[in-house]
This record gives structure tokens, C-alpha cells and sequence, in this order.
């Protein structure tokens, strides 16, 4: 059984940078349906549950190992004179990695998902409902399986330079996607771990961050791993990230922007998605040879079809702007080839495939 009760799915060692004065027990928060800001929560109560990951000792081993592996890397980068390691690199994506998959927002959106599906489907199609924690442990298989999908990735850290401090959340792990969103009238369908033109963003504290991303898509002017951010709009357009996907609170070190948090949060709020899953109902409408052809219909009409497709896709939201240090890389190239895929990064296009992967520009002349 895990010896830990009380886990959390942020965890402390990632949370205590942005804690009252760096301590390990207080932090403030801007929570988002009440619009105010909380002075000196227990750090303790925030973003944790009873058994959380369940009482596997040990998915509880390693979830602890990552996180006192992260915590010494923390520990370094902060030290004068750092210069980023491939040691570092990787630990930062496999820690991104594990924080994406294991949240109680990213739990909750399977969850909604398997509920949506439930109703298209019918109990009778679907006796299992998927529980919160049914679904962190799930996706902490998936992590297991995937630890390796970041690795062809690029890593730089941000040293902000502005008057505006980073923030972190509740869901702190995002995963955008900037060329993607630019050309999202071409696509009909969304990104995911694998598509070309990932950005994968993971504040460290007030003034350090971790950007992850494809170097055939993206370009970050950098000197040993670290970026300089001037600008406070800058600041701001990666703090956009974290309003657009907490769940309920935003986290800030010092107290004192707390009104600088609401006015940002305020402005930004329009751009959350409602719903942060998609689901399109097709049902088989002819088959010819070896061919058949599906059509998108109501699901309201579902059951009446007795061969369907249901497809499911993560929304995501679209900032105000982004941050100019970010750049589009000169000759910037995806892969595809031409099926439901979509756009993948090269790592990805070595897999046995009826139709050969091409490489074509991502951006039309």
C-alpha cells in the first residue's frame, strides 16, 4: 500500500518556488470563479487527494524519484553561472511529460470525455464510467509507455528580466501548439504529443521557464540554454497560458500582483474555452470494395445506426499573442502523409504506413 495518503498531483517541490518567501508551507492564489486573490493558503491542501495515484507503491516510487530528481535539477539551474545540460533537458521533458499526463484538470477532461461518449453510446454500450482517479492512473501508464515521445524536442530556459513575475497554476504542464493555431483553418483536426510545431511551456518560478519545442518549426536566440525576456508583454503572453488552462487557481509568489493577476486574468478569460473536448459522431454510410465512407451526423440520432465512429480531440485555446523571443525557423518544415494523422515531427515518421511520410514547408508560399 503507498505510504502517502494525502499525494498531490502538483507537487510540493515543484509548487515551493512559488511559495511565501520560498518556504514549503504557505503560497497565494488567484482563485478564478471567485476572481480573488487568497493570501497565505496552506501549501499542503493545494492541488493534492486522499490516495490520489491509489495504493500502488510503486507508481508512488517513481512518481517520488522524478520529483526528488526535479527538485536537484531546480537546485542547480538556479545556481550563478548555470549553463543548461542534456542531463537537464531531459529530466525537464520527462518531468513536463509526467506533470501534462497526471493532473486533477487533465483527469477531470477524460473523465467529462468518457461521460460524453457514455451518453452517445448508451449504459448499455458502456457499463464502465471512468473515475478521477481511474484516470490519473491511467494516464500514469501512459506516461510509463511514453516517456520517450519529447525526446527529438528542443529545451530552453527563460530568465525573466520584467516587472511582471511568471505565475503557475493548478495545471501548470501546457501543451500549445503556435504553428498549428496560426494555420487552424487548414486543419480539422487538433495536436497532440507528437505533431510538429509543439510548444510545451512549464514555469520553474517568478523567474525562470522552461520552454520545450520543435527546432524544425521554432527558433529561441539563446547563449548555454538561457533566453533573456525584457519585456513585460512578453512576460504576460506566457503567463496567458497558465489562465487559459488552470482549472480554478493561479499561483503567485508575491502577494503584491495579485491585482495585476486579476486585471490579466480579466482580459484573457474570454479566450477559455468552454468545453476542453470535442467529440464528432460519423455513421457507415456505403462501402465500396475496400473503401467505406462514414458521414457526421447528430448524435441525438445515434442509436438509430448500428455502425458508427465516435472521434474524440482535446480543445485547445488560442492566446491574445505570444512572446517575440519565440521564431519561426527559417526553412521551418513538417511531415505528413496525407491521413488522419495530420502533421507529425520526423521522429515520428519511421512507422510502417501505407502512404510514405513527405516533407513539405509549413508555411505555403
Amino acid at each position: 500500500m503507498a505510504t502517502n495518503k494525502n499525494q498531490h498531483f502538483v507537487p510540493r517541490c515543484y509548487l515551493r518556488p512559488f511559495t511565501t518567501e520560498a518556504s514549503d508551507r504557505a503560497i497565494n492564489l488567484y482563485n478564478i470563479d471567485r476572481q480573488k486573490v487568497i493570501v497565505g493558503a496552506p501549501l499542503k491542501h493545494q492541488c493534492s487527494g486522499d490516495y490520489f495515484y491509489g495504493k500502488d507503491e510503486r507508481l508512488e516510487a517513481g512518481i517520488q524519484a522524478t520529483e526528488s530528481a526535479y527538485a536537484a535539477a531546480v537546485k542547480m539551474i538556479l545556481s550563478p553561472g548555470y549553463k543548461l545540460t542534456d542531463e537537464h533537458r531531459s529530466l525537464l521533458k520527462i518531468f513536463w511529460l509526467m506533470q501534462h499526463l497526471r493532473t486533477e484538470a487533465a483527469s477531470r477532461r477524460s473523465v467529462e470525455m468518457s461521460d460524453a461518449m457514455r451518453k452517445i453510446v448508451g449504459e448499455e454500450g458502456s457499463p464502465f464510467r471512468l473515475e478521477i482517479k481511474e484516470a490519473v492512473q491511467i494516464a500514469m501508464g501512459t506516461f510509463a509507455e511514453s516517456i520517450h515521445i519529447l525526446d527529438d524536442l528542443k529545451v530552453v530556459l527563460i530568465r525573466n528580466r520584467t516587472n511582471v513575475p511568471f505565475v503557475t497554476s493548478d495545471d501548470p504542464a501546457v501543451l500549445t501548439n503556435r504553428w498549428h493555431l496560426h494555420n487552424a483553418k487548414r486543419f480539422d483536426r487538433t495536436f497532440g504529443l507528437q505533431s510538429a510545431g509543439d510548444l510545451m511551456l512549464l514555469p520553474i518560478t517568478p523567474r525562470v521557464l522552461a520552454v520545450v519545442y520543435d527546432g524544425d518549426v521554432h527558433s529561441i536566440t539563446h547563449d548555454g540554454g538561457w533566453a533573456d525576456l525584457k519585456d513585460d508583454r512578453d512576460a504576460d503572453a506566457f503567463n496567458q497560458h497558465q489562465y487559459l488552462n488552470c482549472r480554478a487557481n493561479i499561483f503567485l509568489r508575491d502577494e503584491r500582483f495579485g491585482s495585476l493577476v486579476h486585471e490579466s486574468y480579466s482580459r484573457t478569460a474570454r479566450l477559455r474555452p468552454p468545453q476542453r473536448h470535442r467529440l464528432t459522431y460519423a455513421v457507415k454510410d456505403q462501402t465500396v470494395g475496400e473503401h467505406t465512407r462514414y458521414v457526421v451526423v447528430d448524435p441525438a440520432t445515434a442509436r438509430e445506426h448500428a455502425e458508427a465512429i465516435i472521434h474524440t480531440e482535446t480543445v485547445h485555446a488560442t492566446p491574445a499573442n505570444w512572446p517575440r523571443l519565440l521564431s519561426w525557423r527559417g526553412g521551418a518544415h513538417v511531415y505528413t502523409n496525407g491521413t488522419g494523422l495530420g502533421y507529425v515531427r520526423k521522429a515520428f515518421t519511421h512507422r510502417a504506413t501505407r502512404d510514405p511520410f513527405k516533407r513539405l514547408p509549413a508555411f505555403l508560399g
